[in-house]
């Protein structure tokens, strides 16, 4: 898989995190339009996979890589990537009813971002061993703190000490999904380790929807004719293509930061565009350009200190 310069990296992960935004807005929409959050997840997946067979019966790249992957003989665990999404599917239908959005997107950003430095930090994403320097750390929490900015003045939920906590979990499963994925597109392809992705995460959806009754009143459901409601398919393919590139250029923490800052700029997009929308938000914006800030200072490189030499003259 070709690795792309870090800023056309951090450049598509920004419009993937806009993608992301659209895509959760379209999943929102659809579950409250028939009555069941889970079966926005259920067809946004359907659609990605609809949209990954027909890949691979068009693209010889994907069908390679995926041979390529069956040669490889990775580890079992590195194939588990999208369990990762599953994962915070479940923590999210759950969570956010009872902290309400802001909470939620605080607490999972913070476990994304510690996620994201302990998974470079071990290695577990293709690019290698990212050690945890000051920048980097100071790119984690620039980045949490614009996300708090951004959601000053929304409503709070019950302030529960363990679901902020199992919030915060899925944003560390968000990070392990990446590194996991990342390794997968390393060897496989960016097309091939989106379709493992899909190919994991879509019985953990569905087996959420079942858990949460989505499929008891199938029948009795009145699908709505507007076509955007079921984009999030096709754009959650187009997300994770952005993540596994730069994934692979930059690491998973810039990764998730430059995805944030995508989101945040996403939202704000919809709020402005949308007839029902609150318009722009002053706190939004500076969180998202906070959020750059946070890309580009975890992006500093720390040079050891020049050394003296026996004459006095630094080396």
């Amino acid at each position: 898989m070709r690795i792309f310069p870090a800023w056309l990296a951090l450049g598509l992960a920004v419009l993937g995190g806009v993608g992301s935004a659209v895509q959760s807005a379209a999943n929102a929409e659809l579950g409250a339009r028939v009555g069941n959050p889970a079966m926005g997840a259920v067809v946004n997946n359907a659609g990605g996979v609809a949209l990954l067979l027909v890949g691979l019966l068009a693209l010889p790249s994907m069908r390679a890589g995926l041979g390529v992957l069956r040669r490889a003989r990775l580890p079992w665990w590195s194939y588990l990537g999208g369990l990762g999404g599953g994962g915070f599917v479940v923590i999210a239908t759950y969570v956010v009813p009872a902290l309400g959005v802001a909470v939620f997107t605080i607490a999972q950003v913070a476990g994304n971002s510690a996620g994201g430095l302990g998974v470079d930090r071990a290695g577990l994403a293709p690019g290698g061993r990212r050690a945890v320097t000051a920048p980097r750390l100071l790119g984690a929490l620039l980045g949490i703190g614009a996300v708090a900015l951004a959601q000053f003045g929304r409503p709070l939920g019950e302030l529960a000490v363990g679901l902020v906590a199992l919030a915060a979990a899925g944003g560390v499963l968000v990070a392990l999904s990446a590194a996991l994925n990342g390794r997968i597109s390393a060897v496989g392809g960016a097309a091939a380790g989106t379709a493992v992705n899909f190919a994991v995460s879509t019985p953990a959806i569905v087996a959420v929807a079942a858990v949460a009754g989505a499929f008891g009143r199938l029948g009795s459901i009145h699908w709505p004719t507007d076509w955007y409601l079921y984009l999030g398919g096709p754009v959650g393919v187009g997300v994770v293509v952005a993540l596994l590139v730069c994934v692979r250029a930059v690491g998973v923490l810039r990764s998730g930061l430059a995805i944030v800052a995508g989101q945040l700029g996403g939202a704000l997009l919809l709020d402005v565009l949308r007839p029902d929308g609150p318009g722009a938000s002053v706190a939004v914006f500076a969180g998202a350009l906070l959020t750059l800030l946070a890309v580009v200072v975890s992006g500093w490189v720390v040079r050891p200190a020049a050394t003296a030499g026996p004459n006095g003259v630094a080396g």
